[in-house]
């Protein structure tokens, strides 16, 4: 290893200050939450067309195994959006926590023998990311059964939530005070696609959700480089529907 000189070691001191601000900046997650706090990982599973119906009964059928070690917050088939997908959301109170959980369903003999063996051939692809609700942000119950989601996804210029959290929050919760759809939650990524803000939303059907013809507000797409929405259908087992 190389010693640095009495002389070098401030540069460097003020270079790695540098880099750890600047991370901080581009973090959407800045200042948004605790230690404490719980976070929702999302899940995204691409199914191979021809075993979309089987992936879901089998699903249907065994999810009770995997939700015996964890929480499951919603299930959902993407209808529009997305083809031949299935979104869902799963609560942790901490890091240590989920790693037991993953290490418990490894060593579950129904979970891998009923389930994973013969699921996991089903699936192109799978896709996780870890979230957290903005401070300003809880999760909510649909006020009622039987409606539809959507999950917009924005994908946010850096700066941080420092930058445009202000603006985020005035879109989302005026559309929610509007009644232009319910807003369950409003999370931002931790891990996954960074700087990247989600708002789930319900709706009583596609067609009230059509009628709305809801569009962002200027003040936060000046900071909004792309988005995209899926609109879902939440499966028979999930929790929230």
């Amino acid at each position: 290893m190389l010693k640095l000189s009495v002389l070098s070691r401030p540069i460097l001191l003020l270079s790695q200050t540098s880099a750890a601000a600047q991370h901080r900046s581009l973090s959407s997650s800045s200042s948004a939450h605790t230690n404490s706090s719980p976070f929702y990982e999302f899940r995204t599973y691409n199914i191979k067309p021809e075993q979309n119906s089987a992936f879901l009964k089998l699903t249907n059928e065994k999810i009770h195994l995997r939700t015996a070690h964890s929480q499951l917050i919603g299930y959902w088939t993407v209808e529009y959006g997305g083809l031949n997908q299935v979104f869902h959301i799963w609560k942790y109170d901490s890091f240590s926590g989920r790693s037991s959980v993953r290490a418990a369903l490894a060593v579950d003999p129904c979970w891998m023998s009923e389930y994973i063996s013969k699921a996991i051939p089903m699936l192109t692809s799978q896709e996780n990311a870890v979230t957290f609700l903005f401070p300003w942000s809880r999760l909510q119950a649909p006020p009622q059964e039987g409606g539809v989601f959507e999950l917009t996804s924005y994908l946010m210029r850096g700066g941080g939530a420092s930058v445009w959290g202000n603006a985020l929050k005035a879109e989302l919760t005026s559309h929610d005070a509007l009644q232009q759809g319910r807003l369950l939650g409003a999370f931002h990524t931790e891990f996954g696609p960074m700087n990247t803000a989600h708002a789930l939303w319900w709706f009583e059907s596609a067609d009230h959700r059509a009628k709305l013809q809801r569009r962002d507000g200027t003040d936060v797409l000046v900071h909004v480089d792309s988005q995209t929405t899926k609109l879902m259908f939440p499966c028979p087992f999930s929790p929230m529907k």
